[in-house]
């Protein structure tokens, strides 16, 4: 087996760059972006306007069946707009699932609002609808019930929008989906971002689908998708003169992004293919070991399988996560340890928890393996074998 991935860029290392042989999730184009973006370059249109970008948010809108899609510059930003198009205010509670990027409650923050952070469920890691449902419960009791839920379809699988769905409109609150990682993931044949009032993609430089740094906003309601474009445009009134009613942002991504996402989503499928593939591959060398378990894929889901994401007991495997994290950097092998839930971040110290046992096992437990489309069974089975090594 020959190392695989080297010379390709990939987000989130910020310091003395490691010459990996194999990355995390590294950004995978080819030609048909580049034919994209050369042509876009060369039409002139540069900024964050032109007929790419228009094109871009009309093939998103195709994929996901959304009637309105905004193009941004993050899926922060996405979600930061969510947030305020479903009008959370300053001093509002924000549900939000606590087995998470940061960006889910970043964005809360933004607002002045406050995350209060709900545990994940067992088998898939998402929120747990239980736990919020009798959250909500107790809250309307009290008569404090939150201003939005936002909840997240973790490494590419999808969340039970349809329970949280009914559960968020049993109590008339507004649900927030953070489709960050799941673009092209569906569950029960809804695709991922269709069951919140509003939902946000990602396309950062590690994400299934890459702009180079990107995200969106979509829902059916199109008037909620026409004010967050025109706040991520710095709120300007269409008079022949700079002239804003209203705080704006820079938020809006660029045409030359939009072209490689246009080529992003037309070999999405491939790619995904190829995801699963590795999943598999992973699961014929390592689902028989001791102590080792997956990401459970709930019946009916369709993930795009961003990342593979193994669990395991130290105990029953014979090392840690913090030991094998060790022996793939020193075979130069890119992995990362399972997300570090909200509540025990330094930064939101003190926030409200409802549950926090399961996301805390899995903090302590869970790995992310390199899952790039473009690796091979030997590949696989190279990193299964480092990752064996470091029981002896």
């Amino acid at each position: 087996m020959g190392p695989w991935g080297a010379g390709c860029n990939n987000v989130g290392v910020t310091s003395n760059l490691v010459p990996w042989k194999i990355w995390l999730s590294p950004p995978e184009v080819g030609p048909v972006e580049r034919e994209l973006l050369i042509a876009a370059f060369d039409s002139g249109w540069i900024a964050p306007a032109g007929p790419d970008l228009e094109a871009f948010e009309a093939e998103l809108a195709d994929l996901t069946g959304a009637r309105a899609v905004a193009a941004l510059s993050s899926g922060t930003a996405g979600l930061h707009l969510a947030l305020m198009a479903v009008g959370v205010e300053a001093g509002d509670d924000v549900l939000v699932s606590t087995l998470t990027f940061g960006a889910s409650a970043f964005a809360v923050r933004y607002i002045g609002a406050r995350p209060c952070f709900v545990d994940c469920e067992p088998f898939s890691w998402h929120i747990d609808p239980d736990l919020l449902e009798a959250e909500l419960r107790h809250r309307a009791q009290q008569n404090r019930l939150p201003a939005a839920v936002v909840s997240v379809d973790l490494y590419g699988s999808v969340a039970d929008g349809e329970r949280l769905a009914a559960v968020c409109a049993l109590y008339d609150v507004a649900l927030v989906e953070d489709a960050a990682e799941a673009i092209g993931a569906s569950r029960n044949g809804v695709a991922a971002g269709r069951f919140g009032r509003v939902a946000v993609l990602s396309f950062n430089g590690n994400k299934i689908v890459t702009t180079g740094g990107g995200g969106a906003i979509v829902s059916d309601d199109v008037a909620l998708v026409a004010q967050a474009r025109h706040l991520a445009t710095q709120a300007r009134q269409p008079v022949p003169w700079y002239e804003h009613n209203e705080i704006g942002y820079n938020y809006r991504m660029g045409n030359l992004n939009a072209a490689v996402g246009r080529g992003q989503l037309r070999t999405l499928k491939h790619r995904i293919g190829g995801r699963r593939r590795v999943r598999e591959a992973y699961e014929r060398h390592l689902a028989a070991i001791p102590g080792v378990g997956f990401q459970g894929i709930p019946a009916g889901c369709e993930p795009n399988h961003w990342l593979t994401t193994i669990s395991v007991d130290p105990e029953l495997f014979g090392a840690s996560i913090a030991d094998i994290i060790d022996q793939l950097r020193n075979a130069g092998v890119e992995a990362r340890h399972g997300f570090k839930p909200m509540h025990l971040q330094p930064v939101f110290a003190g926030l409200p928890i409802v549950g926090g046992q399961v996301s805390e096992r899995l903090f302590d437990t869970t790995l992310n393996l390199p899952s790039a489309s473009r690796l091979t069974d030997d590949d696989v089975g190279w990193v299964c074998d480092v990752i064996l090594s470091s029981r002896d």
